[in-house]
């Protein structure tokens, strides 16, 4: 498919999301976009293979929790393909994001997308959440795709501050989810995410300790 196809997808999905980046900052999204379609045929690193869907349920889908966030410094775990961290440091060069995943295949793609696409506010880290120890506790931590709440929460509870917050990125809302967080944790806010092009419900749940444990 001819990239001016994704240009025109992205340009008018921006467009509908009232996000306006820089014409730079949509090419570097399109180069990631290029780079992640390479390497998916390798790596499995997204299960989307339709190139027809891959500026909505990648780009936008990513770009649909920035109104949420507010951190100066993100953690993405399970980063994966890079979704949705490499996106929002495209359009973030002042903010810094860390991306984790204890798979090899994965990070080693992430490595070369900070490379090529010239990322100096990426940091890549190989390894499984309940072994990483950061200097400091991060305020927001994005997942998408990754795991259960309550998993997540239990991985990744000792990486989060105090008074920070999960922003869990899912399709259709996990009521069975919710009900399986343990009781120190709970669901601030629950937000339907408009991503366009995208068939199916997306939501966004942002997920704090509960207050009576802080």
């Amino acid at each position: 498919m001819a990239h001016t196809h994704w240009q025109r997808q992205l340009r008018e999905g921006l467009a509908e999301m009232q996000l306006p980046l820089s014409e730079s900052q949509q090419q570097q999204l399109l180069a990631f976009l290029a780079l992640l379609n390479k390497w998916n045929r390798a790596y499995n690193l997204t299960a989307v293979r339709d190139e027809e869907e891959m500026v909505s349920r990648q780009l936008l889908d990513s770009l649909s929790i920035v109104p949420w966030i507010t951190t100066e410094h993100l953690l993405d775990v399970g980063a994966g393909g890079g979704l949705p961290g490499i996106p929002l440091a495209i359009i973030w060069p002042e903010k810094r994001f860390t991306l984790l995943d204890s798979n090899g295949k994965k990070t080693r793609f992430l490595h070369q997308c900070v490379l090529e696409l010239g990322l100096k506010n990426v940091d890549v880290i190989h390894g499984r959440a309940e072994d990483c120890q950061p200097e400091q506790a991060f305020s927001q931590i994005s997942s998408r795709a990754f795991t259960a709440l309550d998993s997540m929460v239990n991985w990744c509870g000792s990486l989060l501050a105090q008074e920070g917050s999960f922003l869990a990125m899912k399709g259709q809302y996990p009521d069975d989810e919710i009900a399986a967080l343990p009781a120190s944790w709970k669901v601030s806010s629950s937000h339907s995410l408009n991503v366009p092009g995208a068939s199916g419900e997306r939501h966004l749940l942002v997920v704090a300790r509960a207050e009576e444990t802080q």
